[in-house]
């Protein structure tokens, strides 16, 4: 019966971490630039963080407020981990079931981050956290950490 009973534990347990993981996906530069092609009604608010970052974690609940506060308009947010893909399992899925997010959170798929910072925006210095505000043909990229109504107010400029 103890078998049987750590069994079904375990199996449980197996289950619902294989399902949250399914809830940070890896994602390079590209399948991120298609994805907002597609969307073109859509206004992207992507965000680049790590779970090591302080401002960033700081900031991350203003992307969940956001995405809630506007959840009747055509609002994407997005949210791309830079933490190394060795880190998924370890880190950043744990971080995310911790803080409860409800966002999109990918964890960025790419080698060389210099190459993909400037394909992301080529004034970024590759600090951490950035924005990137996508709506139609405007973009604006901002590098450094965003209080509520700094976010709310970049949103509203697009």
């Amino acid at each position: 019966m103890k078998v049987k009973s750590f069994l079904c534990l375990f199996l449980l347990v197996a289950l619902s971490t294989v399902s949250f993981g399914q809830n940070v996906k890896l994602i390079t530069v590209d399948q991120l630039q298609e994805r907002m092609k597609k969307g073109k009604d859509t206004t992207y608010v992507v965000n680049f963080w790590a779970t090591w970052c302080a401002p960033c974690v700081k900031e991350l609940p203003h992307f969940e407020k956001l995405q809630a506060d506007f959840k009747s308009e055509k609002l994407a947010v997005l949210l791309v981990s830079v933490d190394f893909k060795s880190k998924l399992s370890s880190a950043v899925i744990p971080f995310v079931k911790r803080k409860n997010m409800k966002n999109e959170v990918f964890l960025l798929n790419e080698s060389s981050p210099q190459e993909y910072i400037d394909r992301i925006d080529p004034s970024w210095s590759g600090s951490i956290p950035a924005t990137l505000f996508i709506k139609d043909d405007k973009r604006k990229f901002v590098e450094t950490e965003l209080t509520y109504e700094q976010l709310l107010t970049e949103y509203k400029k697009l």
